[in-house]
Formats: structure tokens, C-alpha cells, sequence
């Protein structure tokens, strides 16, 4: 290979001479010596290699050794994450992650030596409980870590294959599943408008609405036995019209699975869709996904779930799209790394399955309430392949409310401690698992037991500083020269990997936010696996006010309180025991960290109101903005189903009403009608136009969707260019309590109409008075008055006048004309709603046009607007 090879591309940063030696004879040294050695060799290769880090590990060394080691060590895996940072190429920056890898495993293992050999502390009962306690939260931390880190070893990037090359009538059959329970139709709907819109061959795909809302569950004179009878005739309208299939059952055994099962038997196509019934998808999901089944292997391919409102983490910490969202982490960077060893999960929506493939392992999973993931573990344990693909292809609904998302965790969690239970999936010889794929399910069935070892946490430094139980012997600066390193270099190898999906110390917020439904739920499916049942999400809920989640939050309100009591009680220990100073220290700061993390986690349950009425989109599309002679480019930079903010690049003169054409990301578009509520110059060349959408039919409701959810190319959120900064994440969840106590103020609309120049009459009390219209618009105008004197007669307004138009907002006459002395001017029945009177007796009248005249008089002011 000529020297050239390793030049420095253009435009890259050089690398350091340290970066040269690691990224360049390094690597190509294992890439060679792996090639020539089998997997037999490469275990034994590991082995040593792990030997040959015990000596790093259990020598014992002085507390000043130790410190110095520590500082050298981290000072390392700083020097590494930069190195990283600055490496354009995927796979050396993959070299930098093993060695981080290896290097914090190393600190922690040498962290857990130090704690099993020196501070083990049972000089009584209650210390030694304490203790046990808090070390078998640290050891379930350190399982976690490990499994993870073998998870995210190598992440699979995946390409789409293309169908082009296949005879469309050699093509699979699909069925779309769309399950449904009690949800809103509009929602169910949208969904089904986009899956009959997917782009794929003619006549092998077919949408089902599978509707399990049977009104017989309930008594006749029970209020819900009428609510789900109009529902499901809703339901069958809605399928009818559409041309979907409107598909129930006799019993509502086993919910979401049960209903999928039933179907299973049901519908003829090779593949299945299964999409929840708020998850929208866009065209090309069909056409990025089946090629993958061409293999015979592969059971389903699973993509990623998107939610296009914010959760309670986002809504209610206001974190304004800087921090990425919970699912992120899982979607991005755990589903990628499962897929490398083929163990993706299967998740229930967003995903396409082989019909023969789940019905060999007795159809979707039904004893445990996490169905998916049981069924694709029994898949894999059948020795077929899954394919996680990462493009975003359906938008869905977050839980909108705090108590939704709890009861949609309550229920994860309990699943997957069910699977753990039940199928044992790192042991249970009867599971036909590859190691890799055991490692992958058991890091997954384990993680929701986070609960009660986040409160130990939380609790340890507590009792120490409230009650004098100490959980840790010898708690001090020798100790934190050993978990120093083990915390922090494992904070560096999250980074490498995570830096993109999880901020630090979000991962303590989620896990303390739910640290007591998950602690319990999970005690109890290890317990007994049978208990719980499968609980439907509420979806599309709208937040009016603050309000605070008591009921959810009670436990996590009584552990700030101790918390708050022990920093309270850290002066009389310096002052009664100064000797301990070393230990009081330690516990404070853990203490004082532990409560920046739980105020934001009680923030979280600390509702904030939502102010618009649909969720806005960040979707750049393009528009076409009509008004009479006019016609008007735009492009979106936010859009809902019930208005949008566009950016002009002009400053238009326009009426308060405009047709507006929306143009998709590939052929569909939407005709509407908006009304301007707002018109703002940003610069010297553009505006921002603020518009609602009035008036829509459903079919106009229907190509909004489509244009909205459905012909997208490429999602926003696909890709971020945010990345972690762990001072300042930190910072930011410090200050959660000054944002989520803001004011939360709606931008005020402001009356957008023609500016105009006419000739203008005011009929009032029998006489005429003449002005000119300034400002025209659909839903009203404005009239100066030229003086007080009438035409035709010597009457004058007096101030009684004045006063009866301000209190009495009057019907009142108007004629229009381009003229001053026109023949034929335009008629209106008008509103006064304010008058105005400057220093100079110039009278400036608003008035609106109302609604009962509308269909008369709307024609006639788009008339004039057109010809002034």
C-alpha cells in the first residue's frame, strides 16, 4: 500500500502523533492477526487478555498511589474521547470505543475488588443490612454496564434492498394490521388513510382494522355498552368509505395479541404490517422494509418508533428539542447493536413479520403483556434472523400526560421481568440461544429492575447523615480515589457511544422518575409472573393547566424531603464529630448531587399546559399562498393539522384570508383556506406569516394528513446535530425548576387585512358619514372618518354617539366604492367593536363582518379586495 493511503483527506483535521499511532499501526496490526484466528483462538485470545489485566486490577496500592493512578487514568479516557471526537472514520473511532471499553472495565473491576476487600461494613444489624443493600444496587449497576457493553460492541448500519430487480408479481402479499381498542377514530383514521396510500405493487397489499372495542363486554344499561356501539359503527363508516377491511372478534382474550392472532387466521398475505393505530405511516415504508424477506431466514424487520409531540420529559422540563428523548438511546444505538449479534426485538408496530415464521411459535406471545419482545426471543430461539432497519417511518402519539407515561412503563416493565421470569433467557437450556443473543436478551428482560437500586442510591447517603448507618466503611477520600475512575471512565465510554441518544445524567432522571412503580412492578412478575394485565396508553389528551401529579409522585417527594433534612443535618455533624469529616463530606456531596436529580425528576410530574391545540411539526414543505391577483412561494417551518408558520421572501400586502396550495415530499399536496393571524418581517427580504386553517371539509382534512405524515422523505428527527456536554447537561437539569415555573404566554394574534385605500360611508342613526377604508379582510375592516358632519344633513356625532357605538357595539350600515361619488357602491351590514378618537377629532372605527352574513357578504369583500 503506497504512503498515500494515509494521507490526511481534504478538509479533515490532522491527526495528533499519539491519533497516528493508535488509529493507524494498531488497528491494521489486529485486523491482520484476527484474520488468521478462529473463534476457539479468539476466546482464549480474551482470556488471557483478561489475565493479563488482574495484576490492574487486585495489586494493592497507598491512598497517594491510588490517586495518582486515578488521575492518570482518567486523564487518559479524557485524552481518548477527544481523540474519538476528531476521528472522521467509523471504524477507527470503533477502536477508540474497545479500548474505553476495556479501560473502564478494568477501573470498575478494580472498584468492586477494593469495596468487596476494604468496606463490607457488618458491625451490627442495621449497618450490615444497609450495606448489603447498597452493595447489591452497586452490583446490579455493574451488570448492566457490562451487558451494555457488550451490546453496543459493534453497531449494524443497514441499507435498504431494492425491489426493482423482482417482477412485481413475484412480489409478497401484505396485510397492514392496524389494532384498536377504545382510541379516538380521527386518530385510527389518519393511520389507515396512510397505510392505503404505502407505495407497493398493485393488489398485493390490503389494510385491516383490527377493532377490539366490542360493546358486549359491557352490560346495556352500562354507559360504555352505547359509547363502544357508536364507536364501532364509527369504525365500520370510516373502513366503508376508505376502503379498508373493518375486521372483529367474538371475545377480547389475550388484547393486542390475542386480536393479531385472531387475524392471523383471518387474512392470506405472506407478510404482515402491524402498525399501533396512532403510529401514521409515510409511503415508502413498504418499499424500504420487504426487500430484507428475500432472505428466507428473516422472520420480521423491526424500525424505529417516532413520536411527533413532546412526552412529560420534554413538555414538562421545557427542554425545547436540546435534549434527545427517551426512546432515542433504545432506537438509536441498543436496537443497532442487538442486530449486529441478531437479537433485535421485535416492538410491536412499525414492523413487518413472515405470517408462517410466527405462526411456528404459536403466534404472537401472550403470557406476559410485552408480547413482542416474547415473540421475537421464541424467533430468534427457532434459529430465524431479524433486521432492524433505522429510517423513521411512522409518526405516532406520545403519552401526553405524565400518568399515561408511567402506565405505559408499569406495563414494559412488568412484561419484561415477566420474560425473565418465565423464560430464563441467559440460562434456560431449552432456548436454542447463541450466547451473543442471551447476553442481548438478558441486558433487555433485566433493565427495568433499575427501580429500588436508584433508591438505594438515593437513600445510602441519607440514612448516614439523618440516622448515623453507615453502608460503606471507611467512607472517604481513599474511596473515592477507587469509584472516582470507575464512575467517571464509565461516563466516557457511555459518551463514545451515547453521546448522540442520551445526555449525562438523563439516564438518573428517567430511572428515579419511575424508581417506584418499577420497583414494585418488577418485584411482583418475579414473584408471580401471572399478575397484571395489558393496559391501553391514553393517547391525544390536551393539558389546559399546571397541575401537580401527586399520585405518582409521592414517594419520590418523600425522599426529597430526607434528602433535604440530611444537607440540613451536615452542620451539627461537623460540629458534634469533626472527625468524620472525611465521611460527612463525601455523603454530602452524593447527597447534593442526589437532589439536583430529583428536583428535575419531580418537575417531570409537574404538568405544564399545552397552549396550542394541535401539535406543530418542523417540516419544511413547500407552499403556494393565493390572494385575488397574487400569487405568492413560501416554504413551512412548522405545520399542524391546524395552521402553520411559513417564511416569505417578500413583505406581501394581504387580506386576512388567503388560499393556501401545501406541497408534499413527493406528489401529494392540499388546497386549504388560512386565515393570517400573523405577519411578521424577520428581515430586510423576508416575513413570517402566521396562518390557521379554516373552513376544511374532510377530504381537505384527509390530503393535510397525507401531506403532513404520510409523503415524507425523511423525518426530522432522523438526524441530530445535538451531542453531549456533561457540565453543561448537568447545568441544565439544575436549572429545570426556572423554566418549568415560567410563564408559559400565547403569542397574541393580531387583526392581518388589506391595507386599502376607499371611499367609505358609515350609516348610523339615518344619516350617512363619509371616510375612507384604511384595512379590508374577509372577517372585517376599518373606516376613518373623514369629520362629524353627515352628507346630507347638519347632524354631527356628538360624544353620546361615540359613547353608544364603544358600549353598544351596534349593527351598522357601510357602503364601499373605489369612487367618491360611485352609484353603485358595495353594501354591508357591519359590527362596530372599537372607536377611536386622536388629538386632531379623527375618528377610527374597527368593525367586523358577522358571521350570519357571511355567506352574502364574503363574496362581495373578495370582489372589492380584488379590484383595489
Amino acid at each position: 500500500m503506497s504512503s498515500s493511503s494515509f494521507r490526511t483527506p481534504p478538509g479533515q483535521r490532522p491527526r495528533s502523533k499519539l491519533g497516528r499511532i493508535l488509529t493507524e499501526l494498531t488497528p491494521r496490526f489486529f485486523d491482520t492477526a484476527l484474520e488468521r484466528v478462529g473463534i476457539k483462538q479468539f476466546k482464549w485470545l480474551g482470556l488471557l487478555f483478561l489475565l493479563l489485566s488482574i495484576p490492574l486490577i487486585v495489586t494493592p496500592l497507598e491512598v497517594w498511589q491510588q490517586g495518582a493512578i486515578a488521575v492518570f487514568f482518567i486523564i487518559l479516557g479524557q485524552v481518548l474521547v477527544k481523540a474519538e471526537e476528531q476521528e472522521s472514520s467509523p471504524e477507527i473511532g470503533q477502536y477508540y470505543h474497545l479500548f474505553m471499553v476495556w479501560l473502564s472495565l478494568v477501573t470498575t473491576l478494580r472498584y468492586l475488588y477494593y469495596r468487596v476487600s476494604y468496606t463490607l461494613n457488618f458491625d451490627n444489624f442495621i449497618n450490615g443490612f444497609a450495606c448489603s443493600l447498597l452493595f447489591a444496587a452497586e452490583l446490579y449497576a455493574i451488570l448492566t454496564l457490562v451487558l451494555a457493553y457488550f451490546q453496543t460492541l459493534k453497531i449494524k448500519e443497514r441499507q435498504p434492498i431494492n425491489l426493482a430487480a423482482i417482477p412485481e408479481d413475484q412480489w409478497y402479499s401484505v396485510d397492514i394490521y392496524i389494532p384498536t381498542f377504545n382510541e379516538d377514530v380521527e386518530i385510527v383514521r389518519k393511520t389507515a388513510l396512510a397505510a392505503l396510500v404505502c407505495d407497493y405493487a398493485p393488489g398485493k397489499k390490503t389494510v385491516y382494522v383490527l377493532d377490539d372495542g366490542r360493546p358486549e363486554r359491557y352490560k346495556p344499561d352500562n354507559p360504555n355498552y352505547e359509547k363502544f356501539r357508536g364507536r364501532r359503527e364509527e369504525l365500520r363508516r370510516m373502513c366503508e368509505e376508505l376502503g379498508c377491511i373493518h375486521m372483529t372478534r367474538d371475545n377480547n382474550e389475550h388484547a393486542k395479541a390475542g386480536n393479531i392472532n385472531t387475524a392471523f387466521h383471518k387474512t392470506g398475505g405472506d407478510l404482515v404490517m402491524i402498525l399501533d393505530c396512532d403510529h401514521i405511516p409515510s409511503r415508502q415504508f413498504l418499499m424500504h422494509t420487504i426487500g430484507f424477506f428475500n432472505d428466507p431466514k428473516v422472520s420480521f424487520v423491526q424500525t424505529p418508533h417516532w413520536f411527533y409531540n413532546p412526552d412529560p420529559f420534554e413538555r414538562n422540563l421545557v427542554t425545547g428539542g436540546r435534549i434527545p428523548v427517551g426512546n432515542e438511546l433504545f432506537y438509536k444505538v441498543l436496537q443497532k447493536g442487538n442486530d449486529f449479534w441478531n437479537a433485535a426485538f421485535f416492538c410491536g408496530s412499525a414492523a413487518v413479520i413472515r405470517k408462517t415464521h410466527a405462526l411456528e411459535v404459536g403466534g404472537i406471545a401472550v403470557e406476559t403483556v410485552t408480547e413482542d419482545c416474547h415473540t421475537a426471543l421464541r424467533l430468534h430461539s427457532k434459529g430465524y434472523k431479524s433486521v432492524y432497519y433505522d429510517k423513521i417511518m411512522v409518526a405516532g402519539l406520545a403519552p401526553d400526560t405524565f400518568s399515561s407515561y408511567v402506565g405505559q412503563q408499569v406495563r414494559w416493565a412488568r412484561g419484561m421481568a415477566q420474560i425473565l421470569r418465565i423464560e430464563n433467557p441467559m440460562f434456560n437450556p431449552k432456548l436454542k440461544l447463541n450466547l451473543a443473543q442471551r447476553i442481548c436478551y438478558m441486558s433487555a428482560t433485566s433493565h427495568f429492575l433499575y427501580g429500588y437500586p436508584r433508591l438505594v442510591y438515593a437513600v445510602a447517603p441519607t440514612l448516614f447523615l439523618l440516622f448515623g448507618i453507615n453502608s460503606v466503611q471507611g467512607l472517604g477520600v481513599e474511596t473515592l480515589a477507587y469509584a472516582l475512575p470507575h464512575i467517571l471512565l464509565s461516563l466516557f465510554c457511555n459518551y463514545i457511544i451515547y453521546k448522540h441518544v442520551r445526555f449525562s445524567f438523563w439516564n438518573e432522571i428517567f430511572e428515579f422518575v419511575m424508581s417506584f412503580q418499577a420497583g414494585w412492578v418488577t418485584l411482583l412478575a418475579l414473584i408471580n409472573p401471572k399478575l397484571g394485565t395489558f393496559n391501553v396508553t391514553d393517547k391525544g389528551a390536551n393539558i389546559a393547566k399546571r397541575t401537580f401529579d401527586w399520585r405518582s409522585m409521592r414517594g419520590l417527594v418523600i425522599v426529597s424531603s430526607l434528602v433535604i433534612s440530611s444537607l440540613l443535618a451536615v452542620p451539627y455533624w461537623l460540629l458534634l464529630r469533626p472527625e468524620d469529616w472525611q465521611a460527612v463530606l463525601v455523603n454530602t456531596m452524593w447527597s447534593g448531587f442526589n437532589l439536583i436529580l430529583l428536583s428535575s425528576a419531580l418537575l417531570v410530574g409537574f404538568e405544564q399546559p399545552q397552549i396550542r391545540t394541535a401539535h406543530r411539526l418542523q417540516r419544511h414543505l413547500p407552499v403556494i399562498i393565493s390572494s385575488n391577483d397574487q400569487t405568492i412561494m413560501g416554504e413551512t417551518i412548522n405545520i399542524s393539522e391546524t395552521g402553520a408558520l411559513v417564511s416569505l421572501e417578500s413583505w406581501p400586502n394581504l387580506p386576512d384570508e388567503v388560499q393556501i396550495e401545501i406541497l408534499g415530499d413527493f406528489s401529494a399536496r392540499a388546497t386549504l383556506t388560512g386565515r393570517v393571524i400573523r405577519l411578521s418581517p424577520v428581515s430586510e427580504t423576508e416575513t413570517h406569516l402566521a396562518i390557521d386553517f379554516v373552513n376544511l371539509n374532510q377530504q381537505q382534512k384527509d390530503q393535510l394528513t397525507l401531506v403532513i405524515f404520510s409523503d415524507v422523505n425523511e423525518w426530522y428527527s432522523q438526524k441530530h446535530d445535538y451531542s453531549d456536554q456533561p457540565l453543561a447537561s448537568l447545568g441544565f437539569l439544575a436549572t429545570s425548576l426556572t423554566r418549568s415555573l415560567r410563564d408559559v404566554k400565547q403569542i397574541p394574534r393580531k387583526k392581518v387585512r388589506k391595507q386599502i385605500q376607499a371611499y367609505g360611508q358609515l350609516y348610523w342613526d339615518g344619516d350617512f358619514f363619509p371616510g375612507v377604508a384604511t384595512e379590508l379582510g374577509v372577517t372585517g375592516m376599518r373606516l376613518e372618518l373623514d369629520g362629524k358632519r353627515a352628507v346630507a344633513s347638519s347632524k354631527q356625532l356628538g360624544e353620546q354617539d361615540l359613547h353608544n357605538m364603544r358600549n353598544a357595539k351596534p349593527l351598522v350600515g357601510l357602503l364601499l366604492s373605489q369612487e367618491a361619488n360611485s352609484q353603485t357602491p358595495t353594501k354591508f351590514v357591519a359590527e362596530i367593536i372599537s372607536v377611536q378618537e386622536d388629538a386632531s377629532g379623527r375618528i377610527a372605527i374597527e368593525l367586523n363582518l358577522p358571521d350570519k352574513f357571511k355567506g352574502q357578504q364574503t363574496p362581495k369583500v373578495k370582489q372589492l379586495l380584488q379590484s383595489l
